[in-house]
């Protein structure tokens, strides 16, 4: 469900919103903008796109996604927050990893603003890895604690 949303939202803003076209959906806060990210995470690492870099983040990607599966699959069914806060990384890191792999970038929408303060844009995968992570960071503060 995560991989569908995020392409299709993906999907749409490619075909619908001309690159680094904004729209305003709340004054001074919230903007919907077509920019692509050739870097990680908050625009890190940004710059030229080259093949060495795309090779680069595809392999991290893949190894990310592989070791995340293997978590996934070792974790215990009883353990229902470890599971979901897995997959969420997971398919947030599969959404974007299927950009790398089509455009060679990340398609990134969700533009965060207090008025001129931007926060970096990001997608509705990142979204997911930053929720995951933060529950999965939270479940093993909870596991430690008991």
């Amino acid at each position: 469900m995560i991989l569908l949303l995020d392409q299709a939202s993906k999907l749409y803003i490619a075909k619908n919103i001309p690159l680094y076209y904004s729209i305003e959906v709340v004054p001074n806060l919230f903007n919907i903008t077509h920019i692509r990210n050739t870097g990680v995470a908050f625009g890190l690492f940004a710059g030229e796109k080259t093949m060495l870099t795309t090779l680069f983040f595809l392999t991290i990607s893949g190894i990310a996604i592989g070791v995340i599966s293997y978590f996934y699959y070792i974790s215990s069914y009883k353990n229902i927050l470890t599971r979901v806060a897995l997959a969420l990384v997971l398919g947030g890191a599969i959404g974007n990893l299927i950009d790398r792999i089509r455009f060679q970038e990340v398609i990134d929408f969700i533009d965060l603003h207090w008025y001129h303060y931007h926060w970096p844009a990001f997608n509705i995968a990142d979204s997911c890895i930053t929720i995951g992570l933060g529950l999965f960071i939270l479940e093993t503060l909870i596991t430690k604690r008991t």
